[in-house]
């Protein structure tokens, strides 16, 4: 087995390096998918409420995570299926439906904005609830910074910042509650059941919390606009990519980093929304849009820098040697 040692006299093997790696990749692989889906949502909404595509898209996702994994999960205790309903309460059903509602009340960048300081309430949750998750005051700086770029990226140059109380509630609501997902999903990792079975769980606890959702709003979801092709394609999408595979990925990246420092990949999704805008819809980037994608960045080093020296935590820091 190939180690490395530092000069403290630790010896960190290639396989925790590799873990490492490994969660990186997955969040970073999440947060890609994640960062594209506002093109695929605003093309459904026009066809569909914003319950009805969620209810659909978790649905193909629930789907998929079963035919990928058909075999029925084994709860250990009984206690553990608590964790499985509050995570899909918290990271299903209510972030998403807080979102989308807070769609309706505020714009979008308002949206963007609020939402991005998840990591914040996650690293609060976390630091209570979670064993090992302690913070320094560089997560704090490089949240700031972070927060400041995500600001920027979002108003895009525009020197009108109009706000809504009660949308802009609505997307606080949001990120609080993804930061008790997060807690619920690492708790759950920690567990040792696999991802996709456990992923599926969550999913179905989701989907029963959104049944009496469905009802109250009576939602009418016709096979008309299902089958239509550009519907199709990205209600495929958004089902398979972004539902069931991106919260599989999400949850090991969860398992393996742990989930404050996975959950700062959140910073990222507003630059690839910007960069994807510029690709494909032509959006012109402007110069502050720029300078904020670059604070972002550095305010995610900066977050990152809070592990990276944490004694036998982080593989990367320089104090290795070869």
């Amino acid at each position: 087995m190939r180690v490395r040692i530092c000069r403290n006299g630790e010896i960190m093997n290639q396989q925790t390096s590799n873990k490492y790696i490994k969660g990186h990749l997955a969040a970073l692989f999440t947060v890609l998918i994640w960062g594209t889906t506002f093109i695929s949502t605003k093309v459904l909404l026009k066809d569909f409420t914003p319950v009805e595509l969620l209810f659909i898209r978790f649905i193909i996702g629930y789907l998929a995570l079963f035919l990928s994994s058909p075999h029925k999960l084994t709860i250990k205790d009984k206690k553990h299926e608590f964790l499985f309903l509050g995570a899909g309460l918290s990271g299903v059903t209510l972030y998403y439906l807080l979102e989308n509602m807070a769609l309706t009340y505020t714009y979008a960048s308002n949206v963007g904005i609020v939402v991005s300081i998840a990591p914040i309430f996650t690293a609060v949750f976390a630091h209570l609830f979670l064993d090992g998750e302690k913070l320094k005051p560089a997560f704090f700086i490089g949240f700031l910074t972070a927060m400041a770029g995500i600001f920027l990226i979002s108003y895009n140059g525009s020197t009108e910042m109009k706000l809504n109380p009660l949308g802009d509630i609505l997307s606080v609501l949001a990120a609080v509650v993804w930061g008790v997902y997060s807690v619920f999903a690492k708790k759950i990792s920690n567990l040792g059941y696999p991802t996709i079975t456990s992923t599926r769980r969550i999913f179905f606890y989701g989907l029963a919390f959104m049944l009496p959702v469905l009802f109250y709003f009576k939602t009418d979801i016709r096979l008309e606009q299902l089958i239509k092709p550009v519907n199709l394609l990205n209600i495929i999408y958004l089902g398979l990519g972004a539902s069931a595979l991106c919260f599989a990925s999400w949850n090991l990246a969860a398992k393996l980093l742990g989930a404050v420092k996975v959950s700062l990949y959140i910073y990222i999704i507003p630059v690839i929304t910007v960069m994807v805008s510029f690709i494909i819809l032509h959006e012109r980037i402007t110069g502050i849009a720029s300078f904020g994608i670059l604070l972002t960045l550095l305010g995610l080093i900066l977050s990152e820098s809070n592990f990276k020296f944490k004694k036998g935590r982080f593989p990367f820091s320089k104090k290795l040697l070869e």
